[in-house]
């Protein structure tokens, strides 16, 4: 499953995923996972989930994120939920719709639950982004 948190920039966004990130974490029999551009929120982060700075791999792009999604899980199947923080800043937004599809069908096929915040306002949504709203 997607759900994406869609709001302008500055509405709250990033404290809502990191409230969500640590209760998570406190709370999962599995793994909790949160991809950032930046190292912004390693102090926010409980060291109960993995934070991983997407700048650190050289992810750029929807086809780069879809990957590196791909390889984060198959190097832990214990993963059942990934949180991205920004999807902007990582993917191309002409690419977004193509790329939630994407993870909706990776999420499916490997039982791992996404959050993905981006910046736009919601009356900006395309018809593909208020699927996962």
């Amino acid at each position: 499953m997607v759900k994406l948190i869609m709001a302008a920039k500055g509405s709250g966004k990033t404290k809502t995923i990191i409230e969500l990130v640590n209760g998570a974490a406190a709370v999962s029999e599995g793994c909790v996972v949160c991809i950032a551009k930046g190292n912004e929120l390693n102090l926010d982060i409980s060291s109960k989930a993995r934070l991983v700075d997407a700048s650190e791999y050289n992810v750029e792009g929807a086809a780069s994120l879809l990957g590196f999604v791909a390889g984060i899980h198959a190097g832990n199947y214990d993963i059942n939920k990934i949180y991205i923080d920004g999807l902007y800043k990582l993917v191309d937004p002409k690419d977004a719709d193509e790329f939630l599809e994407k993870l909706n069908a990776f999420a499916g096929k490997h039982n791992v639950d996404f959050t993905v915040t981006v910046s736009v306002e919601l009356a900006e949504a395309t018809e593909t982004m208020k699927k996962y709203l």
